[in-house]
């Protein structure tokens, strides 16, 4: 190929801890409390939303199995969108004061999230907000399960966990093994009812997961890579079709199964920074000061306007992650005037620009399948203006530092940049 279009190959040292039991398939839902009792638990903290699970049945069927396979329970509900620290503190109280030995989440990445903090936040004396503010470490917690009702966060196997605090105005997230879910319930029907922008802003949420990895700044890993940009295909050619028809089984299927290993480690293995995180993740620290400022946006939708613009922005440091990228997600190859008829075109083509020219579509084509979802391009379409990005940073100073990322070391001015270039 041209030159810097062949990849170096170093497959980085990696732990892989994978210990979720996943029961996936039609009607699983129904066999929730089963599954649990057969591992044991007895006494169930369910955490849930603010009512999509009640208006659904789902939450009846959960309760109703609970109660056929003797698992008492209590509830905790109203968790919303970008959790809030309150839920926690009210959760874990009612864990304790309920005696709960499994917290259930049913819904989706709130729900988890939520339900995680609360199973970190039980055991321990302080406060909770400590293991967020990285005050103090968790080293023990209550077991987490989940029934997955809107694919995207893959928080159902994952050792992550995002909590907002809005005195605060902080959103901040941590990363545990000790909360990884022991039983994940995956049933693609509940997700049939999902509205489209949900699904959408899912979608986006896997496909930044698996990229955040991809682009670790890290040097190929084949099989890593094979894997991930096989997932980002396959969820790429199943979301047009749930648009179309949102009852088509096989291709909620799909996104659901993606969103579970887009984040469970398994795209990353090799990626890994030295000493550091499985990926870069500036995206996602990006993106979390946008919903942190303003609560209602979602975060796949944020991340829909943020991950282009990153990309836009540093591609040039390791144009070989991009030109790979592009060719096995979108058949883009840079053009090679020894073989192409570039007829018609005026100026010459040098490898340098055929390289530019590549990555610069395949962020056009990714950005537009975002686009073709419903998802915003801009900033602009939260409502946000120029005046507002100022008052992301002091989030993003507390929650990444002066100097963050891996694929390329990014200052504060670089990140109000990539913010600027959002607009």
């Amino acid at each position: 190929g041209s030159p810097g279009t062949r990849e170096r190959i170093i497959v980085n040292d990696f732990r892989f801890y994978s210990p979720t039991r996943f029961v996936f398939g039609r009607k699983v839902t129904d066999r929730t409390g089963e599954e649990l009792a057969a591992l044991g638990y007895r006494r169930a903290l369910i955490v849930y939303g603010q009512g999509s699970v009640v208006r659904t049945g789902t939450l009846d069927r959960v309760k109703a199995s609970l109660d056929a396979a003797g698992v008492e329970h209590a509830e905790l509900s109203g968790v919303r969108p970008n959790p809030e620290i309150g839920s926690v503190r009210a959760g874990a109280q009612l864990a304790r004061d309920f005696g709960a030995d499994v917290v259930l989440a049913v819904g989706g990445g709130s729900a988890m999230d939520a339900a995680k903090g609360i199973a970190v936040a039980a055991p321990y004396d302080g406060d909770a907000w400590d293991f967020w503010r990285k005050r103090a470490v968790p080293s023990t917690c209550l077991p987490v399960a989940c029934v997955v009702t809107i694919p995207a966060s893959g928080s159902e196997a994952s050792n992550s966990c995002v909590i907002s605090n809005d005195a605060e105005h902080l959103k901040c997230g941590l990363n545990t093994d000790i909360y990884r879910p022991v039983l994940a319930v995956m049933d693609p029907e509940l997700t049939f009812t999902l509205p489209p922008y949900q699904t959408a802003a899912g979608v986006t949420d896997m496909i930044a997961h698996i990229m955040e990895r991809f682009f670790s700044g890290q040097p190929a890993a084949p099989v890593t890579d094979n894997i991930a940009l096989g997932m980002i295909r396959a969820v790429i050619e199943a979301a047009p079709r749930v648009m179309e028809d949102p009852r088509d089984y096989d291709a909620r299927a799909d996104i659901m199964w993606v969103g579970t290993l887009a984040h469970n480690g398994l795209a990353g293995c090799g990626l890994g920074v030295p000493g550091g995180r499985d990926g870069d993740w500036t995206c996602h620290g990006l993106e979390h000061e946008l919903s942190a400022f303003d609560t209602s946006i979602t975060h796949g939708a944020g991340l829909a306007v943020i991950f282009p613009a990153w990309m836009r922005y540093v591609w040039r440091e390791h144009p070989e992650r991009f030109l790979e990228f592009g060719r096995q997600v979108f058949g883009i190859e840079p053009v090679d005037p020894a073989v192409d008829d570039l007829t018609g075109i005026d100026e010459e083509v040098t490898p340098e620009r055929a390289v530019a020219d590549a990555v610069e579509a395949t962020i056009d084509e990714l950005q537009d399948f975002f686009v073709s979802l419903g998802m915003p391009r801009t900033l602009s379409a939260f409502g946000m203006q120029e005046d507002d990005i100022e008052q992301l940073m002091p989030g993003l100073t507390i929650n990444r530092g002066e100097l963050f990322g891996s694929f390329k070391k990014l200052t504060l001015d670089d990140a109000r940049a990539i913010y600027r270039s959002a607009l």
